[in-house]
């Protein structure tokens, strides 16, 4: 062996272990983070998911993810996933934000304020204003289940769903 190929042996050893070490702090770091990064997430998602459609078990609000704007100060963009059974419904609600929903399975009947109630298939999508009176969102199929994903845009801290009476 040359003397080189000895003492850069050690050096590679230690840059390992330094490396490993880096690792490990980064991963603990992250994993101290983590509950505080999905608590915030879930605290911002909990007045949607809490109000979630009441029609039956097979109907739920799944949280995406949500995300502070760094663009456009005291807003926030939310994402979920809203299933609904053979049937299944929402009752009449308005959100704070605006919304955008991109159907991704079935089809789903819609209906705004005094405006005429809409099918929508896959691939389609419509938008609800903020404040706007969702009258009727619901599964179109009594044999079938849909699902959409819903894009809301609201300010920070906002409940994005109020169910009206």
């Amino acid at each position: 062996m040359t003397a080189m190929s000895v003492s850069a042996a050690p050096l590679r050893s230690r840059s390992m272990i330094l490396a490993a070490v880096g690792g490990l702090c980064c991963a603990f770091a992250i994993g101290k983070a983590l509950p505080v990064t999905m608590d915030t997430v879930s605290s911002a998602l909990a007045p949607l998911c809490a109000t979630a459609a009441e029609s039956s078990p097979l109907d739920r609000v799944e949280p995406i993810g949500s995300y502070a704007l760094p663009n456009v100060p005291g807003k926030r963009v939310t994402i979920v996933r809203v299933f609904y059974g053979p049937g299944g419904f929402s009752r009449p609600h308005r959100h704070s934000g605006a919304v955008t929903a991109y159907i991704t399975k079935g089809e789903i009947r819609s209906q705004l304020g005094g405006g005429p109630v809409e099918t929508f298939g896959v691939g389609q999508s419509f938008f609800e204003p903020p404040g706007a009176t969702h009258l009727v969102s619901a599964n179109a199929s009594t044999t079938e289940p849909a699902e959409l994903i819903a894009v809301f845009v609201a300010d920070e801290g906002a409940q994005l769903t109020t169910y009206l009476e």
